[in-house]
């Protein structure tokens, strides 16, 4: 055993013998130094930290911009799963207050699933992003917050508009061309996700602003070598990027089908499944990358 052990050990036993010794003044003048100096000891210190469990980054999956009544992307329906896994390593909360800086107190990772545009049946409608929003969604970006934002353009009441004049602030932007659901290998280079394969089902590119002080740049590609497996567009472009505004970072996915329940499972989504995927250990991944913390051993 080395040597900072046996001084360890050592300690504990001198703290132990102080601690059950019904002392007399004098036992209690002669502890009362060894006990302080233990305690400021580097050894003591380290086995607190090892004791006391690292406090987990927090994840807010807000449904504030998704329409009353939207069934898509519950919590406790499609989303279950991810959520679930993702309770293992993050504090994570969900709801459907508006996003100021209260609300965003103490958040890594704001997740944004497909915004709704229109009303669903005759609930009211939705918020939109407001001129207040980007306010406090900016500050609390480049104060080191993080931001993915997810969309499925196509039949699924996405609002982009808006969206955009917030994304646009980052260098970011969504836009108007698809490509169908494929399996995408990832090059190994590529930043915090690469080797891994994504089960990709079905979106539209991201747009990057050149030179923007944020730094946008497209993290997957879409690589026309990898074909479709159904449907005919397969559109080059960026799939999902990100930017790093001020301290915090930003990610853009142009699906959220891709964390469903029926995808994570390989079950499928619209009678096509991707099998072989990764995604929840992309979106692990990018979590992660996204709080401005490392990855935690699997």
């Amino acid at each position: 055993m080395s040597q900072r052990f046996h001084q360890l050990r050592n300690c504990l036993e001198l703290v132990e013998r102080c601690s059950n010794v019904r002392m007399n003044p004098r036992v209690s003048k002669a502890c009362t130094p060894l006990l302080t100096l233990f305690l400021l000891s580097p050894s003591a210190m380290d086995l607190a930290a090892a004791d006391s469990p690292a406090k987990r980054p927090v994840l807010l999956y807000s449904r504030y911009y998704n329409a009353p009544g939207e069934s898509r992307y519950l919590p406790d329906g499609t989303y279950k799963e991810i959520l679930t896994r993702l309770r293992q390593e993050f504090d994570v909360r969900v709801h459907s207050q508006p996003l100021t800086a209260q609300t965003l107190d103490g958040v890594n990772v704001l997740l944004i699933a497909n915004p709704s545009d229109k009303a669903v049946g005759t609930n009211p409608p939705p918020p939109h992003v407001s001129a207040a929003d980007v306010v406090a969604l900016i500050h609390y970006v480049e104060q080191g917050g993080g931001l993915i934002v997810m969309g499925n353009q196509e039949n699924h009441n996405l609002e982009i508009a808006n969206m955009n004049q917030l994304l646009l602030r980052f260098g970011l932007q969504f836009t108007n061309l698809y490509t169908d659901v494929k399996k995408l290998v990832l090059p190994r280079e590529t930043p915090v996700i690469g080797g891994l394969r994504w089960g990709y089902y079905t979106g539209n590119l991201v747009l990057m602003t050149p030179n923007h002080a944020s730094k946008p740049r497209a993290l997957v590609l879409n690589d026309l070598a990898q074909k479709p497996l159904n449907g005919p567009r397969d559109t080059p472009g960026a799939l999902l990027a990100v930017a790093e505004p001020g301290r915090g970072r930003v990610a853009v996915v142009t699906d959220a089908g891709w964390l469903s329940n029926d995808a994570l499972s390989e079950k499928g989504i619209g009678g096509v499944a991707v099998a072989g995927q990764d995604n929840w250990e992309i979106f692990r991944r990018l979590a992660h990358w996204i709080a401005g913390a490392a990855t935690p051993n699997r």
